[in-house]
């Protein structure tokens, strides 16, 4: 991959996509991860003046929001810190604590929430919301619908996640943030492979070529059939006329 030319088309496409959308400039997620933290340097070169990283903690690692700082400072990101944790805690309290997925569901807020804070910043500043999903999260359904999957742009949406950290390589992410293990940050000690029983390597050689041990084949193509309603619009009933 031609790490150059993906970085200066995917500037070019996101300065071109908001501007047709008639936004002023793009906000997006901190999260302290790899694939924010490459959004982020691209919206940062693609509106200079006019791009905001939102780092939203909801007991999140601590680590994460220095990580997250430590990227918005190097790349001179103009960025907000808006704390998560009372509002969560708030919700839950009217919340019924029943069913079978009760902690799959509560932490699913959390996402939600940021979804929720990211859209205000984009209403109130006419911004784009850009989101940080790949091609390897968006081909198997890892994101929460609604959620981190609530957004306007997905720049990193046809890069797998090899590409992706290719990408932070030339862009100058550092380094720990590149090497840590992937999470969404939904509880402690959770990572992205470990939910979704798979590695990244695996699923990205699938992706890309086709290829891989039956039983990670079989996996990637059950999430992929499992999730189609999170890559599609909601349908709409057609009446017969």
């Amino acid at each position: 991959m031609d790490v150059e030319k993906i970085s200066e088309e995917l500037v070019l496409w996101i300065r071109n996509r908001v501007s047709a959308a008639g936004g002023r400039g793009v906000v997006f997620g901190l999260s302290g991860g790899i694939d924010s933290s490459v959004v982020g340097v691209l919206a940062k070169k693609a509106f200079p003046d006019s791009s905001l990283g939102v780092i939203m903690p909801c007991y999140s690692n601590e680590q994460d929001r220095l990580d997250a700082i430590k990227v918005a400072e190097k790349f001179d990101i103009n960025y907000k810190i808006i704390p998560l944790n009372s509002v969560y805690d708030e919700y839950l309290k009217i919340l019924p604590k029943e069913g079978d997925n009760l902690s799959l569901a509560q932490a699913n807020i959390k996402p939600r929430l940021r979804m929720i804070t990211l859209y205000y910043f984009a209403n109130t500043f006419n911004y784009i919301v850009l989101g940080t999903g790949n091609k390897s999260e968006l081909t198997v359904g890892y994101f929460t619908k609604y959620g981190d999957g609530g957004v306007d742009l997905l720049p990193l949406g046809d890069l797998v996640k090899s590409e992706v950290r290719e990408l932070a390589q030339f862009l100058g992410i550092p380094n720990e943030i590149i090497l840590k293990p992937p999470s969404a940050g939904l509880w402690k000690g959770q990572t992205d492979e470990k939910e979704m029983g798979i590695t990244y390597e695996e699923l990205d050689r699938y992706i890309l070529t086709g290829e891989g041990e039956a039983k990670v084949i079989e996996k990637v193509e059950g999430m992929y059939k499992k999730s189609a309603h999170k890559r599609a619009l909601p349908e709409i009933f057609k009446k017969q006329r």
